[in-house]
């Protein structure tokens, strides 16, 4: 039996789930071990396995007959999604207004600097990895242990409506504008303001994504 280093094993998952989010498969579109072996460039058990995983964190799904396919989102579970993500990241605004240390909130503004500093990227995966770093220095800053496995329940499907609202034109710019304001809300420790400022950004976005869907969905009517 082939005995699987764990470096390996993560860095397959990553350029599957990369691939994912750069477009290049499509929802619904099936997932062939042999093309996925060509694409990274290892055997069918290191495939299997990273196949496995992401059918478990809702990335792909596993339908009879198919095989593995990536996930599609409805834009009627994207809606809710949306709502879900909206109380959770306005909560945790919230709270790192009031909580976060200065190391904290200077976590965030190198978090910031960094997602400006990419900006002209036309790169999907690496335009949603500094959205998903600021994020995630939001969410340690809160220091709330329950926060971040909340939303990490919902994390693949996020990161794919994610991938979906940054396809606009000049989403990313007026994206990094938003959470400039939630910055500057979290800087002045105002928690009312920093909630309103996430959920404002967090609408913006479930806008743009659910027009993509309306669309795709029509297509396919």
């Amino acid at each position: 039996m082939e005995r699987v280093a764990a470096p390996l094993r993560i860095q397959v998952i990553e350029a599957i789930r990369n691939a994912i989010v750069a477009g290049r498969f499509s929802p619904g579109e099936r997932l062939l071990e042999r093309r996925l072996c060509e694409m990274v460039g290892v055997s069918r058990t290191l495939i299997r396995e990273a196949l496995r995983q992401l059918e478990s964190e809702g990335l792909i799904d596993v339908v009879p007959h198919r095989g593995p396919v990536v996930a599609k989102i409805e834009s009627s579970m994207a809606r809710d999604i949306y709502m879900v993500r909206s109380e959770l990241e306005g909560l945790a605004a919230a709270i790192f207004a009031e909580r976060a240390t200065e190391d904290d909130l200077q976590a965030l503004r190198e978090a910031y600097e960094g997602l400006k500093a990419i900006s002209g990227s036309s790169d999907p995966v690496v335009r949603v990895a500094a959205k998903n770093r600021f994020y995630e220095k939001l969410i340690e800053g809160s220091g709330n242990k329950a926060l971040g496995p909340s939303l990490n329940f919902l994390n693949s499907r996020i990161l794919l409506l994610r991938a979906t609202s940054l396809k606009a034109g000049g989403r990313l710019d007026k994206s990094i504008e938003e959470l400039g304001e939630l910055l500057e809300a979290l800087e002045a420790r105002d928690p009312e303001r920093a909630k309103k400022a996430a959920q404002a950004h967090v609408a913006k976005a479930a806008e743009i994504s659910l027009k993509f869907l309306a669309e795709a969905e029509a297509k396919e009517a």
